[in-house]
């Protein structure tokens, strides 16, 4: 018995169906060559980010900014010869030196010592309603005093000012 032209034609046209949706179902028979990154895990997958965002804008990275002087600032001008005003050298080791800044500030009238810390090589004082420290520093050329405001920078006020004069005075700095 033969087969009629209709029976031939469904199992044709089902057999090419199944053989398409094979072919097209990701079927890895059908698709052997065609796995690339995609494939991965997508935390395994390379990152793709467009050309204009791979590198940073350092247009203005170089850029320096203009200095205000003194005068626009509208005070004192804190450079160097301001920070020299609240410092000097002193001939003798860190110790004794810190010793000898410790009983010339016991004889300046106005000044209250609030704390000493000798490891440091400081004094907490308040003086003319001011308070800051006055560090003694071990230098090559002997020992550095100075005069620092709470910030850390050199006291360049009034007060800080005149206890470093007369403690140069005392200590012949």
């Amino acid at each position: 018995m033969r087969p009629s032209v209709s029976t031939v034609r469904v199992l044709s046209l089902a057999l090419l169906a199944t053989t398409t949706v094979a072919a097209t179902s990701g079927c890895s028979w059908f698709h052997k060559g065609a796995r690339g990154d995609y494939a991965l895990a997508p935390e395994a997958r390379p990152l793709e980010v467009p050309p204009d965002l791979n590198l940073p804008d350092t247009s203005g990275a170089m850029k320096v900014p203009a200095l205000a002087s003194s005068t626009q600032r509208g005070g004192a001008a804190a450079g160097p010869a301001a920070a020299a005003n609240s410092s000097f050298t002193v001939a003798g080791g860190r110790d004794e030196v810190f010793g000898k800044v410790g009983a010339a500030l016991a004889d300046i009238p106005g000044v209250t010592i609030a704390s000493r810390a000798q490891m440091l090589g400081s004094y907490d004082v308040s003086y003319e309603g001011a308070n800051f420290l006055v560090r003694v520093v071990g230098t090559e050329a002997g020992s550095y005093v100075s005069a620092v405001d709470p910030r850390g920078q050199p006291a360049t006020a009034e007060a800080p000012v005149a206890l470093i004069a007369a403690l140069k005075a005392k200590l012949g700095g």
